[in-house]
């Protein structure tokens, strides 16, 4: 039994050693033949897909990430001490500029205003007693009939007495101040958040945290930062003059929230991160940017209306500087470029092609100038 099992292994190994011959015979022989000498494997045409350069307006437009905040937000804190007798607003609610938001108990500031009008009043009698006297006594001196040291201490009597009665008055105006901060209105106009203080509650003008945050959204604002190398475009955008537009679109850059213009931008470059920052205002009175949201920022920073374009994949580097290959008379010619601002997948062509050029797109790995090609169509979707 041995013996034939010995057997059979060298059957199988035989016939697994006649295969590996049997396959390298066959590879060496479906191998194609090595390229002779002097023979240039380049010479024949090269297949390659083109596309026309187009002419036509072109917007150059700068994409950056963005986010939107406030135009203004204010923590509305009190100014008096006292207990919070009212809250006359609701969380998320739209708010206009000077409508009344609170009131602290306004007993204690009445009575401070009863107190100064009642010393002023007081003040105000004595002071026009006062001046009566002087009057006489003038009327008396004029006679001879007393002497000129009583009539100057009475003038200095009612000197005394109108600075009192000012002082008085400003007594009386911070009373009644005091009473009108009791009050609490919105400084400006916008949408209040959560409340942080209920009625009921002693509140003090040294408050840290305040009764409620107002942030006003109506219009707002979107930072963002471009990178240096737009710098010099933005600038010579915003130097004509011209409003420049930008547009806020969602994550997926598949809706446009809102459309506004820059507001400004920042009076140098970050040195850490190469960038600079700028501010969009837009109206939105749809509210359909709210503070702090992430959006998508798109700047356009002017057009041209008779510009040529064509795909950047089209663009070739090299010593000569940027070029691209066009087809004519079925060969390819080199083009050397001086190339404008790209937008998207487009680059702009200021020297070096005309409207309707065949720029070469694909093939251009096995390309040099004058080679001769062959044009393909793309393959019909059916």
């Amino acid at each position: 039994m041995a013996s034939t099992m010995l057997q059979r292994r060298l059957v199988w190994g035989g016939i697994a050693v006649a295969a590996v011959v049997a396959g390298a015979f066959w590879a060496l022989r479906a191998a194609p033949a090595a390229t002779p000498p002097g023979v240039d494997p380049w010479a024949g045409p090269a297949p390659v897909r083109t596309v026309p350069a187009l002419r036509g307006t072109f917007v150059q437009r700068v994409g950056a990430i963005g986010t939107v905040t406030p135009l203004n937000v204010v923590t509305v804190r009190p100014r008096v001490d006292g207990p919070l007798a009212r809250v006359l607003f609701e969380e998320g609610q739209v708010v206009a500029a000077g409508q009344p938001l609170a009131e602290v108990d306004p007993a204690v500031y009445r009575v401070r205003v009863a107190q100064a009008e009642g010393q002023h009043a007081q003040n105000a009698a004595l002071l026009s007693n006062a001046q009566a006297d002087l009057a006489m006594y003038e009327r008396l001196v004029a006679q001879d009939a007393v002497a000129r040291q009583v009539l100057d201490k009475q003038r200095a009597l009612v000197a005394q007495l109108v600075g009192t009665q000012k002082a008085d008055q400003a007594t009386v105006d911070n009373a009644r101040l005091q009473l009108a901060w009791t009050r609490i209105v919105a400084p400006i106009a916008g949408r209040t958040g959560l409340r942080r203080v209920d009625a009921g509650n002693l509140i003090a003008a040294t408050d840290t945290q305040g009764l409620v945050t107002i942030a006003q959204t109506r219009p707002i604002s979107v930072t963002f930062s471009l990178p240096e190398a737009s710098v010099t475009a933005l600038r010579a955008a915003h130097a004509r003059g011209r409003p420049l537009v930008v547009e806020a679109w969602d994550r997926t850059e598949t809706r446009r929230l809102a459309a506004g213009q820059l507001a400004t931008f920042d009076n140098q470059i970050d040195a850490a991160t190469g960038t600079l920052k700028l501010k969009a205002r837009f109206d939105n009175g749809d509210d359909m940017l709210f503070p702090n949201q992430y959006v998508k920022v798109r700047l356009t920073l002017g057009e041209r209306a008779d510009a040529v374009t064509i795909p950047a994949d089209a663009v070739q580097h090299g010593a000569q500087g940027p070029h691209a290959y066009i087809v004519a008379a079925g060969k390819a010619v080199l083009r050397p470029l001086k190339l404008g601002a790209s937008q998207d997948d487009r680059i702009e062509v200021i020297e070096g092609l005309a409207d309707g050029d065949a720029v070469v797109l694909e093939g251009l790995d096995r390309l040099k100038d004058g080679r001769e090609v062959v044009v393909v169509k793309p393959a019909s979707r059916g």
